[in-house]
């Protein structure tokens, strides 16, 4: 594995290039511009104007493939501890060489996973979970085979300031497996160097343990145990950016997390009391916990290759972690699901980032999954926990709407104040009387300008909340509905239906809502406000897709209701309107 030195990345910079915002950044900025053009347009009335490279990388070293073969497993009720590193002596005596004739594999298996080890470098090769499925439909293999010839395997070894003349990652290490059958230690001694790596598998649980130790003339030597070259589900779309490294800082009580773009310009190091630290994607992770020195680095690079699926070249972030000559930590490796985290190891519940929405976001989830309790389909549970958010925010909807009915009546006087001050620029001293005018005909009809964005601002919140329990829960992860193979991916058809019936009913709902500007040009750009959100929502998880277009067609029931129970209101024109239209004797 390539050496390795630390950085503080800038920020602003990925690949030469600013920073990119994050999905959920980009949809509130377009929600917030629509509702600035809700709310803003009422005062000011007119046509609208005219409209790097990356660092070069050292090629690490890795590990020739070995094909696993199965080996039988003794169970066992639970793991035996790896023995403990003893420090080494400085001056000992050179230790015999041990080394094996030729490369092996190993497996064992558990009733949740079956992992395969190879004595070359003693690394992993391929961590099946057997309670999941890819997205191609086939055993879930958290190593991705795409990055093995550019990162390594697995549990490869990483040094930094100080590198032994063996390459350890190369190395035909001796295996011994333990006698319950769920462990198993990798030794390899040249005379000079001596190392060790040690696995603990527990046969009903993801939580294990890994211990490591390099020697080299009788002086432990730092070093970092690596998981790089991509993590977790590699045949989902957009893989490469759903792979990050994470550590919880304890102090903080925060999860902390890097994506690839952070260690663009070379490896990034941290080094704290962290209560885990690792490599996840949106469903799975893999976590070191401190056994020891609660202290330790978790280094963060970046890998560049083609991935399998899609064909593109792109960064792939991974992980080290360690630092100290003799490493020792409990390991997860296995789904972010709340209940198997509790289990483990409460700790490891901070694995769950709902983000900024996690006030709502929790209580929605608890929701959906009551609710699929009882239909038994996730995709139900959205419609009809949708259904129930739209009818408790009913009366807030509806007080909207009168707002909106209202201003759709005043759009005769509007239009009169408009052509009174018709082409004045934006900073003629007539436009405050303009804006005057404006706001004393809303004061004196009872009107909220702002009404109108009130639909818009009540389903943002839920919209996000959404969004993070489709990203984050697994449970709705392969969770089928009607033809929809995964709410949590997009749809795989050619034409995708949800998005294009998302836009349909958007503008049915438009139609259906009163105007509020008698600008031409405004209420045609609020005819395109379809086509924006069906550019926005057509490559989002299809659960988030089937929750708009559930409210929209519950809107349009609303709307169908509203218009045709209540008539328009009357019109009461301003003081200063009704003196200048009075008839002189």
């Amino acid at each position: 594995m390539a050496d390795s030195t630390s950085g503080t990345p800038n920020p602003f910079k990925s690949q030469g290039k600013f920073k990119e915002m994050t999905m959920e950044t980009r949809l509130l900025l377009a929600f917030l511009l629509m509702g600035a053009v809700l709310f803003l347009t009422p005062y000011f009335i007119q046509q609208p104007p005219a409209p790097a490279s990356t660092p070069a990388e050292t090629k690490p070293e890795q590990p020739k493939a070995a094909e696993a073969k199965p080996a039988a497993t003794q169970p066992a009720p639970s793991a035996a501890a790896p023995a403990k590193p003893a420090p080494a002596k400085p001056g000992a005596a050179a230790p015999a060489a041990v080394a094996a004739p030729a490369e092996q594999s190993q497996v064992i298996e558990t009733d949740l996973y079956r992992v395969s080890l190879s004595n070359r470098g003693g690394v992993v090769t391929h961590w099946i979970l057997k309670k999941f499925k890819d997205s191609s439909n086939k055993p879930l293999d958290l190593v991705n085979p795409a990055g093995i010839a550019k990162a390594g395997y697995p549990f490869s070894l990483s040094f930094k300031s100080q590198k032994p003349e063996t390459d350890l990652n190369q190395a035909l290490f001796v295996a011994k497996r333990t006698e319950d059958g769920l462990g198993i230690d990798f030794d390899f001694a040249d005379g000079k160097v001596t190392a060790r790596k040690s696995f603990r598998f527990t046969k009903s649980s993801y939580l294990g343990e890994i211990s490591t130790q390099v020697v080299v003339n009788g002086v432990q030597i730092p070093h970092l145990v690596a998981w790089r070259g991509g993590f977790g589900d590699s045949t989902v779309m957009n893989y490469s950016a759903l792979v990050q490294t994470l550590h919880y800082e304890t102090a903080k009580n925060s999860l902390e997390i890097n994506e690839a773009k952070a260690a663009a310009d070379g490896p990034v190091s941290v080094t704290g009391q962290f209560a885990f630290a690792g490599v996840q994607d949106a469903y799975f992770a893999a976590v070191f916990l401190p056994r020891g020195n609660p202290s330790f680095e978790l280094m963060t690079v970046s890998d560049q290759f083609v991935q399998v699926k899609d064909g593109k070249d792109e960064p792939h972030a991974g992980a080290g972690v360690g630092g100290d000559g003799a490493n020792r930590f409990a390991l997860f490796v296995g789904p972010k699901d709340v209940e198997i985290l509790k289990s483990v190891d409460p700790k490891l519940e901070g694995l769950i980032d709902y983000g900024w929405f996690w006030w709502l976001a929790k209580p929605l989830f608890s929701s959906l999954k009551w609710t699929n309790g009882i239909t038994s389909n996730w995709g139900w549970a959205i419609v009809l926990v949708t259904v129930a958010i739209n009818f408790l925010l009913l009366p807030l909807k509806v007080s909207s709407l009168k707002s909106m009915r209202k201003m759709s009546a005043l759009q005769p006087e509007l239009q009169r104040i408009n052509d009174k001050y018709k082409g004045l620029s934006m900073r003629d001293p007539k436009k405050a009387d303009q804006n005057q005018e404006v706001m004393d005909l809303y004061k004196k009809n009872g009107v909220n300008p702002a009404g109108g964005c009130v639909p818009l601002l009540l389903q943002l919140p839920f919209f996000f909340g959404f969004y993070k329990v489709l990203s984050t829960a697994i449970e709705l992860r392969g969770a089928p509905w009607l033809w929809v193979g995964d709410l949590a991916q997009p749809e795989t058809l050619a034409i995708r239906v949800l998005p294009l019936l998302m836009i349909v009913s958007q503008f049915v709902m438009t139609k259906m809502t009163p105007a509020t500007s008698p600008d031409p040009a405004q209420q045609k750009m609020m005819l395109m406000m379809p086509l924006i959100f069906g550019f926005m929502f057509y490559s989002v998880s299809s659960g988030l897709v089937l929750y708009w277009l559930t409210g929209n067609l519950v809107g349009i029931v609303q709307q169908w209701f509203f218009n045709r129970m209540m008539p328009a209101p009357a019109v009461v024109a301003p003081p200063q309107a009704q003196s200048k239209n009075k008839p002189r004797k």
